[in-house]
């Protein structure tokens, strides 16, 4: 049989490619070595924010009395935490193999091998197809840290599973992943320790909101070694050791875990890749158009393997362009509005430009900046404590340009604000949508 579609990847872009593919009537060949999910259903996105919650819950609970609720004794069971995680994660994964069973997408698991554009193996079978998108998505760097071989390291993976709170953790990588898993053991009681080689956290985040992030976090007792070089690990008994070097010289720290967070990777070797002869951005990276073709009709590439963003929800949308443009739909990619959110207590959410990309870019912009208690719904949720809105308008028409939150839900309201930038609002036509009162995400509309 020759299929329509051949899909390289089951994580969210090509789970997403082989559902709208096989919804409009195509016939699809889906190839994944591990489980379909991906890294974000299996081991990112979804089992982080489960235990994430876990956290968030006992920190209210442990803090209940800021809204006249009397909690005796707080308490948690990490076994159980991670017993929820995983089963969460098998009733998603299912959920999502039922929706491929149900638009009749074939599941073959296994190592896919490109022989060439049209032509894949998969262990002794051969398989034809007239187009093929690729969706291989990324894995953990590890960096080449002298001593790194001899010391016991989690990656976030063995971070996920462990049910044994470490009495202190060292975190290597100041970026999303690193953060959030800071969060989360800092929650729980764990002595944290954050080593970044950069000059603040968060990178690519809005700078002010990861500064204010830090110093709540550093209240809570996360200890933050910025603009620090890694030299050198060693493994001390049970412990690990980690030597660095910054401004104030040498020094070392040591804990009982070591989590190694520096950031990730797109996998571009072991299916072959190099049998398509793809024009590459850099070594790293595959050219694609707004339509997501590469240099090879025919040949799509979504997700990770773009290098642009490394987002599920990125990775989701070029997917659904990629089969559009298989089936001859108007449609095109925009980056103009790529949400990105850190998903601490409180949460940082960020969509559009920031002040730096905007000062990078020499473009002149003006700044609206409001504190969260500006909400009458987050004042009434969130005793004691502020957060900060910021939206970036440009200079000539107030056009909207980007918006930054730190506060929650900056999750669930920093869509209202890639809307407006996607649809290029002013700041004078985006307060003309009525928001529902009192909701957090009025704070956009107080602003403006």
């Amino acid at each position: 049989m020759k299929y329509d579609l051949a899909i390289i990847g089951g994580g969210p872009a090509g789970y997403t490619a082989a559902e709208t593919a096989g919804k409009a009537g195509l016939s699809v060949v889906l190839f994944e070595k591990q489980n379909v999910g991906g890294v974000c259903l299996n081991e990112g996105c979804i089992p982080t924010k489960t235990l994430l919650y876990s956290a968030k819950t006992y920190d209210s609970a442990r803090h209940a009395s800021k809204y006249a609720v009397n909690v005796a004794e707080a308490s948690f069971d990490l076994p159980k935490i991670i017993a929820r995680k995983t089963k969460i994660v098998r009733k998603l994964v299912l959920g999502v193999k039922a929706k491929l069973t149900e638009n009749k997408v074939t599941i073959v698991s296994g190592e896919a091998s490109i022989v060439d554009k049209n032509t894949i193996r998969c262990g002794e079978e051969t398989y034809t197809y007239n187009h093929l998108i690729l969706c291989t998505g990324s894995e953990t760097v590890i960096p080449p840290i002298p001593g790194v071989d001899a010391v016991p390291y989690w990656t976030h993976r063995d971070a996920l599973d462990s049910k044994e709170l470490p009495v202190s953790l060292i975190i290597v990588g100041g970026g999303v992943i690193g953060i959030e898993f800071a969060s989360f053991f800092n929650s729980l009681g764990v002595e944290v320790t954050v080593i970044e080689m950069l000059d603040e956290i968060l990178t690519g985040m809005d700078r002010e909101l990861s500064a204010l992030l830090r110093a709540e976090y550093t209240k809570r007792g996360i200890k933050f070694l910025l603009n620090t070089k890694v030299v050198a690990l060693a493994a001390e008994g049970d412990n690990a050791t980690v030597s660095y070097e910054n401004a104030e010289g040498e020094g070392s720290v040591t804990a009982a875990k070591l989590l190694l967070s520096v950031g990730r990777r797109p996998v571009t070797k072991g299916f072959g890749l190099e049998n398509l002869n793809l024009e590459l951005v850099n070594s790293k990276s595959i050219r694609v158009d707004n339509h997501m073709s590469t240099s090879v009709a025919g040949v799509y590439v979504c997700g990770d393997l773009t290098g642009f963003s490394l987002l599920a929800h990125t990775a989701v949308r070029e997917a659904e362009v990629a089969v559009h443009h298989i089936l001859g739909k108007e449609d095109e990619m925009s980056y103009r509005a790529i949400p990105g959110v850190v998903y601490t207590n409180p949460e940082i959410g960020g969509v559009g430009a920031t002040e730096e990309s905007l000062q990078a870019h020499n473009t002149p912009y003006d700044v609206v900046k409001l504190p969260m208690a500006f909400s009458g719904r987050f004042v009434a949720e969130n005793e004691g404590v502020n957060g900060v809105c910021k939206i970036l308008l440009s200079k000539d028409n107030h056009t909207v340009l980007g918006a930054h939150v730190l506060g929650n839900p900056a999750s669930e309201i920093i869509t209202l604000a890639g809307m407006a930038i996607e649809l290029q609002l002013t700041a004078g036509q985006w307060k003309k949508i009525v928001f529902p009162h009192p909701t957090v995400g009025e704070i956009f509309r107080e602003a403006l």
